[in-house]
């Protein structure tokens, strides 16, 4: 039996909301168990230097945990000096949201999505992305141009499997289990069933290609429930449009 008594392929208790911000273009607000990331998506009118004249806009993300999101109060980081570990993190929400993105679709403007963890407790990165993507079609919504093609091509989320101390493979681990599995996974995968990023490591000891495949299985079953909640948070006005061209 687990920390709080989930089945091994049962979630904790996720809530998705947009509109979590008044200002950004788009916004969301996720909670995964105790887990909390507030994300929002700003648009600004201009391009990185290499991306001048050339009609493509760009995607990048911000990720940060307040002081108050942990235990112990973290210290805050500041943009001259961003820790190793929170800049791997942003770069990979980058990564997940710019694979169902049509940069050539928003034009030479870039979107900045920023993650700020609330409350930590395991998945903060799976959370930022999941949430970070409904904020996304909230934000590209405002500049799209009916008869386009919308710039969000696909539905893309992530969650964490592992496998246990004794063995068992696990689905959406809280802090308590993270820190004691034998190996733990992040997958980011699209609607479409296709991998974006997977992050996999033993912890004490090697696992077998067999277990790999059972936790990317695990994944994805996970991964579609959470697209359905995306599709649920982003209702009528908004789930038809991904994918969308014309």
């Amino acid at each position: 039996m687990r920390l709080d008594r989930r089945r091994a392929d049962e979630m904790r208790e996720i809530s998705l909301e947009r509109r979590a911000q008044k200002y950004p273009a788009g916004s969301a607000l996720i909670e995964v168990g105790n887990t909390k990331v507030l994300c929002a998506a700003t648009i600004e009118d201009k391009v990185p230097h290499f991306l001048k004249g050339t009609g493509t806009g760009w995607l990048n993300a911000e990720y940060s945990m307040l002081p108050g999101a942990t235990v112990e109060r973290a210290a805050r980081e500041r943009s001259t000096k961003i820790g190793g570990r929170t800049m791997e993190i942003q770069r990979l929400i980058g990564r997940a949201l710019r694979a169902v993105t049509d940069l050539s679709a928003i034009g030479e403007r870039t979107i900045t999505v920023d993650c700020d963890v609330l409350q930590a407790d395991g998945g903060t990165r799976t959370a930022s992305i999941t949430g970070a993507f409904v904020a996304l079609v909230e934000a590209c919504e405002t500049i799209y141009t009916v008869g386009g093609a919308f710039p969000v091509k696909d539905f893309v989320a992530a969650i964490s499997a592992g496998i246990s101390a004794d063995g068992e493979k696990i689905l959406d681990l809280c802090y308590a289990e993270d820190s004691a599995a034998a190996a733990d996974c992040n997958v980011v995968m699209t609607g479409a069933g296709e991998l974006v990023e997977v992050q996999i490591t033993a912890e004490k000891k090697p696992f077998t290609r067999t277990e790999l495949n059972e936790l990317l299985d695990l994944a994805a079953g996970g991964i579609a429930d959470l697209i359905s909640l995306q599709k649920d948070a982003l209702g009528r006005d908004l789930v038809w449009r991904v994918g969308r061209v014309g």
